[in-house]
């Protein structure tokens, strides 16, 4: 009797702990006849390595699905609720229906197939990593479209993290409509009057 083989899905996101813009989420299954070589967590490739990566996953990939939590849910939901919403949304994206879900991470969406979270997955498990990096991918194009409308942010160097740069800009300028006015260190800055 033949063994069933299992479609492994693999699910990251990128941007959450930023305090602007959206969230990405990546969801890829990877085509074990065409493996990539260099495939690693998103944060510790270079952005010329991500961008190369990117483009063989969405040419080798059984199937890829890049989805985002808007800022209107993550302002509703809280910035998990958004994640695990767009989360759902890009596994269900697939064109490829996946037998097991795995995420980075340690919480997990509800889906309709067994999921499992695996800390630090990124850099265990292929094809979280390729989610990983469709994610950041996606997200990096997107903070350098946001750097073209608010450019005294900087958006496109610190990608909407709270870093000293960033903070002394919205010291300086305030918030913009992409800032997540719900996000703690905002909120503390006392920028709202």
């Amino acid at each position: 009797m033949a063994r069933r083989i299992i479609i492994e899905c693999g699910c990251d996101e990128a941007g959450r702990g930023s305090c602007a813009a959206e969230v990405y989420v990546g969801a890829v299954v990877l085509d074990p006849k065409r493996p990539i070589e260099g495939l690693a967590d998103s944060k510790k490739l270079s952005a010329r390595k991500r961008e190369v990566l990117s483009e063989e996953i969405k040419l080798y990939a059984l199937s890829w699905c890049i989805e985002k939590a808007s800022l209107e849910e993550i302002e509703r939901l809280n910035v998990l609720h958004a994640t695990l919403l767009a989360m759902k949304r890009a596994v269900e994206g697939l064109s490829v229906k996946p037998g097991r879900v795995f995420i980075d991470g340690n919480h997990v969406p509800k889906l309709s197939v067994p999921v499992e979270a695996i800390v630090r997955g990124d850099e265990t498990i292929p094809a979280i990593s390729a989610a990983s990096i469709l994610a950041k991918v996606a997200r990096d194009h997107a903070m350098v479209e946001y750097h073209r409308l608010y450019p005294e942010y900087g958006f496109d160097v610190h990608k909407g993290y709270f870093t000293k740069d960033h903070r002394e800009a919205l010291c300086k300028h305030g918030p913009c409509p992409i800032h997540r006015v719900t996000y703690a260190p905002i909120r503390q800055m006392q920028l709202f009057v």
